[in-house]
């Protein structure tokens, strides 16, 4: 026997890349991947050893075994092998998202929901489920989105008069189902507000009702499941599995969802957990603390009394009016009003934060302080100086220039 080779095959069989030779004639081995630093052992002469399998090393190997031919003292391979190493990884990472969202809470129509499980890094692909409270959800597969589907579509509430659960006409009224008014405040004089004023002021929170009428929804959901997997350019698959049903607010409402994961490489499952929350509670501050005329103020929305999904849509509006830019309402976790003027004193904003589950309205009020730098009476809506001052100043500079041309 003059040697033992072992190939690694790459690009189907058509490129045979050298990883380790026998040297018989001499009792050496040797490898021949230096950028793996040598991770092969030889064991017995024949036997290749990889003590850290990467999914790399995926793929076909051959042993050629090579002996010398008396007749002519040139090496010819005796025989040769091959083999299909198959390697498995775990998943890496398992996250639960929901889909089409940030999206707006809906009292008359009721509204499919979907939670995607997206797992990555493992190899062959995971099997993944979901889990509602703790219990396995028997779902129906889908293969196909559920375009078409007959009891997949919502039923729409075709006339409020059929709600036997609406909120008052009185409230309703206002344009804005559930929203209800503010509590009622003395309202503050126009102008600049005192010194010594207060600079906030408590406003309780609205919640809008989350009851939907009671014939919309059945007793038990009815859930959807699609399970897809794509390969990824390193060996690994990543795999999303999606859970769809028609949503009921009454129901689902801080209903714990978890997805699930079985992998031949997990000796246990793998696991991720989302509970189902309305918003409730939000958290404004306001900067300056002490606004003065000509400010930017910034409101901000930063954060829940409760750990809120899905992610929640923010809308700004002024109570009463329109916004500073003429706008109606403002989308977003920040409102932003540059230079305020002394007549948005005692102004007031109502932020809605909503997402599937239910909606909640929060207002705060506006303080404008008087500004030592901008005299009275000299700012307009805009909070810059007016156009009659502007006129005199302009006035003034014109006949400077032309005594100093006489």
């Amino acid at each position: 026997m003059r040697e033992i080779v072992w190939y690694r095959v790459t690009d189907g069989g058509t490129i045979k890349q050298k990883i380790f030779t026998f040297d018989a004639m001499f009792s050496t081995n040797f490898s021949h991947m230096e950028n793996y630093r040598k991770r092969e052992d030889l064991v017995y002469q024949s036997t290749v050893r990889l003590p850290e399998v990467r999914i790399s090393d995926n793929g076909p190997y051959e042993c050629h075994v090579g002996i010398y031919d008396r007749a002519t003292r040139e090496k010819v391979v005796l025989a040769s092998g091959n083999i299909f190493l198959n390697v498995m990884a775990p998943p890496t990472s398992i996250s639960v998202l929901a889909a089409d969202t940030p999206a707006p809470f809906s009292r008359y129509q009721t509204q499919n929901f979907t939670l995607v499980c997206v797992v990555s890094g493992g190899k062959p692909a995971p099997l993944v489920y979901f889990k509602r409270d703790g219990e396995p959800i028997e779902a129906t597969p889908l293969p196909e989105p559920p375009a078409g589907a007959g009891s997949w579509a919502p039923r729409n509430l075709l006339h409020r008069d059929l709600d036997d659960t609406k909120v008052p006409k009185s409230l309703a009224a206002e344009g804005e189902v559930g929203g209800g008014r503010p509590p009622a405040t003395a309202e503050p004089p126009r102008g600049l507000a005192a010194e010594r004023g207060p600079v906030t002021e408590t406003i309780p929170e609205t919640v809008v009702s989350r009851e939907f009428p009671r014939w919309v929804h059945v007793a038990e959901p009815i859930y959807y499941f699609r399970h897809t997997h794509a390969p990824v350019s390193d060996g690994t698959v990543e795999a999303r599995a999606t859970l769809t049903w028609t949503l009921n607010p009454q129901i689902d409402n801080e209903a714990l969802f978890s997805c699930e994961v079985k992998h031949p490489a997990l000796s246990m499952p793998m696991q991720s957990e989302v509970t189902l929350v309305a918003p409730k509670g939000p958290k404004i501050t306001m900067t300056p603390t002490r606004a003065r005329v000509g400010d930017t103020v910034r409101i901000l929305v930063q954060g829940f009394q409760n750990e809120v999904f899905p992610e929640p849509l923010f809308t700004w509006t002024r109570v009463g009016s329109r916004l500073l830019d003429g706008s109606t309402e403002h989308d977003g976790k920040e409102l932003v009003l540059e230079r305020v003027p002394a007549e948005l004193n005692g102004s007031m904003y109502r932020c809605t934060a909503q997402n599937p589950l239910g909606s909640t309205d929060t207002h705060t009020r506006l303080i404008v302080f008087e500004n030592p730098n901008i005299p009275r009476g000299t700012e307009d809506s805009n909070g810059s100086l007016t156009g009659h001052c502007g006129f005199r100043l302009v006035l003034a500079l014109t006949l400077t220039v032309i005594l100093e041309l006489t």
